[in-house]
């Protein structure tokens, strides 16, 4: 039987409790930090922030357009705002004011989407946001970050936090085991290698790079073929640099998102390669075009190969 993340013996915590607690520290000596959530200071484990700081939060209801403005307007102050909604509807409903009073009008907002990809699971696809990438990818002057685990949220928070630039960042719910206790470098743009190999690169983003360390590490028990593993955590700016590095020993490649086939990281980096004249064997995983079968997060993983045995078997048909 494959391994799961349940299965690791996880220290970790959610990245969302992670976000938490490093707006909290950062709150604590920077008055300007305000957090403006839509019904969801719960879901968004940011009722500890609402009692240390009542004077640093604001609560609009289930109002997603007027969350983004009045975020927006907060943003034009000089305040360092964290907007914080679930990514389904934060993506949809809101996205003419992510278009035009965040990005268009420069405001440096930071938009958080919680509970993203499948994360609502037996919600259902209603709930689901397989569309954030694809949308927001198109909207200049938006940076677009994934974060896969507990080390990489704390930084993606710090550095939003500092740059002048609107940040989109997605969190899922669930606990996310530590990656790498070696590769401690974060930027925006920049890819994070988390396993060196040398026959082929599965490159994930968010929560899809957990399962793709444990199918690298059924790769090499089973096949003996030795994978690399990339975090990339920005999906907008895509590591150009580190694509065409990869893309340059000419090994296979996979991409794996908690997100649909279209528009997202898949397509992103097959964009690339294609305009760049590079003709690795290439696998996009992720949801195909279809509305999700009924289940948790693990099962909607387990049927569409999100999983350490369905990336483990891509990559495997791609080197054979």
């Amino acid at each position: 039987m494959d391994a799961t993340i349940e299965n690791i013996a996880v220290s970790q915590r959610a990245n969302l409790e992670v976000f938490s607690g490093t707006l909290q520290q950062l709150a604590k000596t920077d008055r300007d930090i305000i957090v403006v959530t839509s019904d969801s200071r719960g879901s968004g484990k940011l009722v500890p922030f609402g009692q240390k700081f009542p004077e640093q939060i604001i609560e609009v209801g289930i109002a997603e357009q007027n969350l983004v403005g009045v975020a927006a307007g907060l943003a034009s102050a000089g305040k360092k705002v964290f907007a914080v909604s679930p990514a389904c509807f934060l993506t949809a409903r809101a996205l003419e004011q992510i278009k035009n009073d965040v990005a268009y009008s420069d405001n440096p907002v930071k938009l958080i989407g919680i509970s993203a990809g499948v994360s609502y699971g037996a919600l259902g696809s209603t709930h689901h946001s397989l569309h954030d990438f694809a949308v927001l990818r198109t909207i200049n002057n938006l940076i677009v970050v994934a974060p896969a685990d507990n080390f990489e949220t704390e930084q993606a928070i710090l550095l939003a936090a500092e740059t002048d630039m609107p940040v989109y960042i997605r969190f899922g719910k669930k606990q996310m085991p530590l990656l790498s206790e070696d590769e401690k470098t974060f930027e925006f743009g920049k890819g994070r290698i988390v396993r060196e190999g040398g026959d082929i690169t599965i490159i994930g983003t968010g929560e899809t790079v957990a399962p793709a360390l444990l199918a690298a590490e059924k790769l090499e028990r089973e096949h003996d073929l030795s994978a690399t593993v990339v975090s990339m955590h920005t999906i907008k700016p895509l590591d150009y640099e580190l694509l065409q590095n990869i893309a340059a020993t000419g090994r296979p490649i996979v991409t794996v998102e908690e997100h649909s086939i279209y528009g997202g990281l898949g397509e992103a980096c097959a964009s690339f390669l294609i305009q760049n004249n590079f003709c690795n064997r290439f696998k996009i995983i992720g949801i195909p075009d279809e509305y999700t079968v009924t289940g948790s997060q693990t099962e909607i993983f387990n049927h569409y190969g999100i999983s350490e045995g369905g990336i483990a078997a891509a990559a495997l048909g791609l080197v054979k």
